[in-house]
């Protein structure tokens, strides 16, 4: 959303003016400059005519510039000052234009002016008006603050107000101010002393606004806590601070209100932020249900979203190059994220002994269950039908059909207009959300059918795991925890294998010794593949494939890194070989002896492990069993 253009008066330009109609230029900077206020007021008002009433002097850059080079900002601060501080129509008048004034200029000025103390002194005295300001005055003082929120100067000076009250108690009533708030803060935490800055400010201004939204729906305020959390880095935000509970609250009573579209869209973006960046306390206090509740609200939260889920994919595809498609997109994204925190809580909480009993009751569980799946279900059909469209095109249609580009009257785009014409699947966040939360329920819900049913998207796995470049989404771990559960079905290992899934998820292994060093993230992707490529091999019943026998050779060339490194390289490092163990098992006695060199060399670097793994690691067991096969093996 860009600034309006347009202030008090301004943007109804008479064309027809003439410069013999304009006033004299040389005589209005004469005026602006007078020592005497009365003149200077005069030019200012002037000023404001002049702007309001002739196009031509509006698109003369040199002619704004020398304006605003004449008119002094000690002048227009003292008339803010006086304005706010007046009850009388003479002090609102003066606020008035210096507010009317400013905000022209504001548009008229190139973007690197909006930076200059003349604009950013007077932030403070402009947020100081907004509670006496008249409802005229705030709609134009607002669109100045929000137009300078939108540079870091600006912003930055909006963050150091010591007071910043007057917005968030008027925050409710003007909705403009919470933008206000959030452009500030995004923009000042990209400069190298902003983060330090907004960590000391955002956890107060948040529990400002907290209280002003008290007895509100909250949904502004929930839509801006959505936007805040997910786009600034987490670190900034204090640990339990006393506004979540609120806040939390302020979703709940959303949750049990039948809300209209915009209320689900807010309260769903600021569940998926707060689980984001608390996702134990935010957890705890979500999706902990009071059992005697007849609709616990834990259970309600999730059922709601799964609902939105179930009937929002069926007519997503014909939405996709619909302007609202990245607002539903955000929604349905977040939804499947809370999903996948709220299955991983549940997950935990029978795991932990500590956190006690259910977290929700057994019947309420099980009908979640229910629900999960026929979801999941929905969103597989929704994934294969968008992949589809994004790469395959209508069945029967010619390629060339499918890729070609036609012009219309709208501009050139793809002939099918069924498919994004701005963003690919692999650039699609909600795409990513939907497969974190499926590969999740595949892995800890034994659902088989499901899992066959998922079995058709592993093309589309495959793809998306290759499609990682610069700048792109990262589809690669949801993927493997995807895999692992689908790769214990026969269908499951044969499709992944037909849809080159060994050469896929070997090269990976293959980059990750390669590097040197390589990152954390890499070594546990690693071991995730080897937990899927493992099954393939172990109940492979054909023998071992040659393709196979190219990842020993990589690895039997390896240069292991220095012994003094984390448990996390450490078991990357023996799950490879133990991967390679059980394919030189599984291989034929004469393919053994043809390896034999490389057989030697993967026991040096086993050998290599176990002097510098002591015997009460946790790893030494899995390399004992590592150093016994390879021993049978020789």
């Amino acid at each position: 959303m860009e600034p309006s253009s347009t202030g008090d008066g301004v943007g109804k330009p008479q064309d027809s003016a003439s410069p013999d109609d304009l006033v004299d230029l040389g005589k209005i900077q004469a005026l602006l400059k007078a020592e005497d206020d009365t003149k200077t007021f005069t030019g200012l008002a002037l000023v404001k005519s002049l702007l309001d009433n002739s196009q031509q002097l509006r698109d003369d850059q040199d002619a704004i510039q020398s304006l605003w080079d004449s008119i002094s900002a000690k002048f227009l601060r003292r008339l803010i000052r006086t304005g706010s501080a007046s009850s009388n129509s003479n002090g609102k008048d003066m606020l008035n234009l210096a507010v009317s004034v400013m905000h022209t200029f504001s548009v008229l000025l190139p973007a690197d002016a909006l930076g200059d103390s003349k604009f950013t002194r007077c932030i403070p005295l402009l947020i100081q008006a907004v509670l006496n300001s008249s409802t005229e005055i705030m709609e134009t003082l607002l669109r100045l603050l929000y137009t300078l929120s939108s540079v870091p100067q600006g912003a930055k000076a909006i963050i150091e107000v010591e007071d910043l009250s007057p917005l968030t108690e008027a925050a409710p009533s003007s909705p403009q101010i919470l933008d206000i708030l959030l452009y500030a803060f995004l923009n000042t935490v990209g400069t190298p002393e902003g983060k330090l800055a907004l960590a000391s400010r955002v956890n107060d201004t948040i529990q400002s606004l907290v209280s002003s939204f008290k007895s509100t729906d909250a949904v502004t305020f929930l839509e801006f806590i959505g936007s805040l959390l997910r786009q600034v880095d987490s670190s900034i935000f204090p640990p339990n601070p006393k506004w979540l509970g609120v806040v939390i609250g302020y979703i709940q009573n959303l949750v049990r209100s039948r809300p209209n579209p915009e209320a689900r869209s807010a309260y769903t973006n600021a569940t998926a932020s707060l689980l984001q960046v608390y996702p134990d306390d935010a957890s705890k206090l979500l999706f902990t249900d009071d059992k005697d509740t007849d609709k616990p609200l834990g259970y309600l939260l999730v059922h709601l979203l799964l609902i939105d889920i179930r009937s929002s994919a069926p007519t997503l595809l014909a939405k996709l190059n619909s302007p609202e498609y990245p607002k539903i997109s955000r929604r349905l994204a977040s939804a499947f994220d809370t999903t996948t925190m709220f299955i991983g809580f549940l997950v935990r909480s029978l795991e932990d002994e500590s956190m006690g009993s259910l977290v929700m009751s057994p019947d309420s569980l099980l009908k979640l269950r229910q629900t999960i799946s026929e979801t999941m279900s929905v969103s597989i059909e929704y994934l294969r039908d968008r992949w589809d469209a994004s790469v395959a095109g209508a069945m029967g249609l010619h390629p060339e059909a499918r890729s070609a580009n036609t012009v219309t009257s709208m501009g050139t785009r793809q002939t099918l207009a069924w498919d994004s014409i701005k963003d690919a699947a692999e650039q699609d966040p909600f795409i990513l959300s939907a497969i974190r939360a499926l590969a999740l329920w595949l892995r800890e819900d034994e659902n088989e059918s499901l899992r066959k049913e998922t079995t058709g998207l592993t093309d589309m796995f495959m793809d998306l795991y290759t499609s990682k470049t610069s700048g792109d989404l990262d589809f690669r771990s949801p993927i493997l925890v995807a895999l692992e559960p689908l790769v214990t079905i026969k269908r499951g290992r044969e499709i992944l294998l037909q849809n080159g899934g060994w050469k896929v998820l070997t090269q990976d292994l293959t980059n990750t010794v390669r590097e040197s060093p390589s990152r954390e993230d890499d070594m546990i992707r690693g071991v995730d593949i080897v937990r899927v490529l493992l099954p393939i091999v172990e109940l492979e019943r054909g023998g071992v494939s040659e393709e196979w026998m190219d990842l020993i050779t990589t690895v039997a060339a390896w240069d292991l890194p220095d012994p003094s490194q984390s448990p996390r390289v450490q078991e990357f490092e023996i799950s490879l070989l133990q991967l390679c163990c059980v394919i030189l098992t599984n291989a034929s006695s004469g393919t053994r002896k043809r390896y034999k060199h490389s057989i030697s060399s993967i026991a040096g670097l086993a050998s290599q492990l176990e002097r510098s793994t002591k015997t009460t690691d946790p790893l030494r067991e899995q390399l004992d069993d590592v150093l016994g096969m390879l021993s049978a093996l020789r």
